[in-house]
């Protein structure tokens, strides 16, 4: 089935309060992760009406494994008369083929057509991008960037990366990544990339289960939320390095780019207010002079902040 092919470019004069005074039709998100597909039937306003998942071997390199979960939680669209559907990918996506080109952790998602796929499954046009700069459009329409220009959304836990609204117009250019892999640090461990010192290598999930696991912390113990809840001050200590390391990334966006406000999505959340305000405070003090200070803010639940940008995907381009 033919569907519409259109990149994410820069999205002009976007009214982040239409969608909650238009009336009628829905849109469909769909979020694709390694080893995991969530898919969700939105309202315009951003109103949840039906979710659903499936699990696939990220290990596996067969497409078909893919194509299964995609089946499975795309049947939330059954009997429905979509606006569209928006793909958040993890990865290297190319939006124009609506393909998702690679993903270091998932071989069977290496140049997936998941536009074609979904396009089959829902009867709607589909349009795909990497998942953190699909984010920053949830935060415009229906989050802590309603009404702002300029301001990145990011996204933590397995999978890092920061999607940019400026002026207005959402920084996607082809070829275009999330900055998990930029250098930063040079003597750094090797990425899953094959390069050293990418940003992914200490401000991701596994570096903090990792770190946790040398200080003797396990199992529940080693996560963000009891690690920030802990007492022990080799705790408190690895809760510091970890958003220094996000600052790490940050701290470049806000030089480059003055965002002004960073929403934070996925593991992030989990740290609650201490951790929102270390990360704060932290790039705050890297700040230039000049400009706006930056602030940071907790988006929405990590379950629900990337199907909402997904959703804002489509509504840019309707």
């Amino acid at each position: 089935m033919a569907h519409e092919r259109i990149p994410l470019r820069l999205v002009p004069d976007l009214r982040p309060d239409e969608p909650a005074g238009r009336d009628g039709g829905v849109l469909g998100a769909v979020e694709v992760l390694p080893g995991l597909v969530r898919a969700a039937l939105l309202t315009r306003a951003g109103a949840v009406r039906a979710r659903a998942e499936a699990r696939f071997d990220p290990a596996g390199s067969d497409p078909s494994l893919v194509d299964a979960a995609l089946r499975e939680a795309a049947a939330v669209f059954d009997g429905q008369s979509l606006l569209g559907v928006g793909v958040a990918a993890a990865g290297v996506v190319d939006p124009v083929a609506g393909r998702i080109i690679e993903v270091n952790d998932a071989p069977a998602l290496r140049g997936h057509p998941v536009a074609d796929r979904l396009a089959e499954l829902s009867g709607a046009p589909v349009r795909v991008e990497h998942r953190a700069r699909v984010q920053v459009l949830g935060d415009r329409w229906f989050g802590a960037g309603r009404g702002r220009r300029s301001f990145a959304s990011v996204a933590t836990g397995d999978v890092l990366g920061v999607g940019i609204l400026y002026e207005g117009e959402v920084l996607a250019p082809p070829g275009g990544r999330s900055g998990a892999h930029m250098t930063v640090t040079a003597s750094g461990e090797f990425c899953t990339c094959g390069r050293r010192g990418c940003w992914k290598t200490v401000a991701t999930t596994r570096w903090l289960r990792e770190r946790a696991a040398e200080h003797g912390f396990s199992g529940g113990e080693a996560t963000l939320a009891a690690l920030v809840a802990s007492d022990a001050p080799a705790a408190s200590r690895l809760v510091d390095r970890y958003a220094e390391n996000l600052v790490l990334g940050l701290a470049t966006v806000q030089q480059l780019f003055a965002c002004g406000l960073f929403v934070l999505h996925g593991e992030a959340l989990d740290g609650g207010e201490r951790f929102r305000a270390l990360v704060e405070s932290r790039l705050r003090a890297d700040a230039l002079g000049g400009g706006e200070l930056p602030t940071v803010v907790l988006g929405e639940a990590a379950d629900t902040g990337t199907l909402l940008g997904a959703a804002g995907l489509v509504l840019s381009g309707a």
